[in-house]
């Protein structure tokens, strides 16, 4: 019998990595999608070599609507987990960034979400099963420092929510993962310090992806790995707005991103 198939996009580091990695230990054949070549063939390699399995690469750039359609086009036949995890933020002020830069951020954060997703579903409704993970953040529920990057995780949650309703019945489930800081490579790429946040809001990646998976399995459709983010995420659903931008304010003093 042929093996289950994962898409996973953006895998080469941090949560992308963490969820092949699971998913190849539970026996998915994987496609991973990301720009860099070298990384991709070298995870490939690995994962092939310790779990034996099929690992296909796929090189695309989520910001260019061609290597979108790529990615789309190979989603279409059809595949049983979709992770949507490829994503970036970028530091300094919305009003002096490239807008290139806020436009290329929106198209992989908001844009590739939806298409990727798009592509996937209908394969999976035949089906009967199937599984979309839409990599957002903790940002979507709390915005904080951020305007452009909190607002596209927000669409994130906000998308996922709606069309988990629509779905119902399907046997296909769409899941919005809500991560809080996790030691990966993602805040170093944007050029965000983050030297003065406490340890325990740390999370890690193997705890993120398994607390996820055990969410998807219990249908939740939102999942917020972490007690202490749980905490946070269901505190600022009862107080007011107000006080809640005061407070990610000091949070996020010294952080500037976009």
């Amino acid at each position: 019998m042929s093996r289950p198939v994962a898409l996973i996009t953006g895998p080469t580091s941090g949560l992308g990595e963490g969820f092949a990695r699971r998913y190849a230990r539970d026996g998915y054949d994987l496609v991973l999608v990301a720009r860099d070549v070298a990384r991709l063939e070298l995870l490939a390699a690995e994962l092939r070599h310790e779990a034996g399995i099929g690992v296909e690469v796929l090189p695309a750039d989520l910001a260019v609507a061609t290597d979108r359609a790529k990615v789309a086009d190979r989603l279409r036949p059809g595949v049983r987990v979709l992770v949507n995890n490829a994503g970036f933020a970028t530091s300094g002020d919305f009003w002096t960034a490239e807008f290139a830069q806020l436009q290329a951020q929106l198209d992989v954060n908001v844009t590739a979400v939806m298409e990727l997703t798009h592509a996937a579903l209908p394969a999976m409704i035949e089906a009967g099963t199937g599984t979309v993970i839409n990599v957002a953040s903790v940002a979507g529920l709390v915005s904080g420092r951020g305007s452009t990057y909190s607002a596209s995780k927000a669409w994130v949650v906000s998308f996922t929510e709606g069309l988990s309703n629509g779905l119902r019945g399907t046997g296909v489930g769409l899941h919005a993962l809500c991560p809080g800081f996790v030691h990966t490579e993602f805040h170093a790429r944007a050029g965000i310090d983050m030297a003065k946040t406490p340890s325990f809001m740390w999370l890690q990646v193997d705890d993120v992806v398994r607390e996820c998976l055990a969410g998807v399995a219990k249908g939740e459709v939102v999942v917020v790995p972490g007690l202490q983010y749980k905490v946070l995420t269901a505190g600022s659903r009862m107080v007011p707005r107000k006080l809640v931008r005061a407070i990610t304010k000091v949070v996020g003093t010294g952080r500037g991103r976009t």
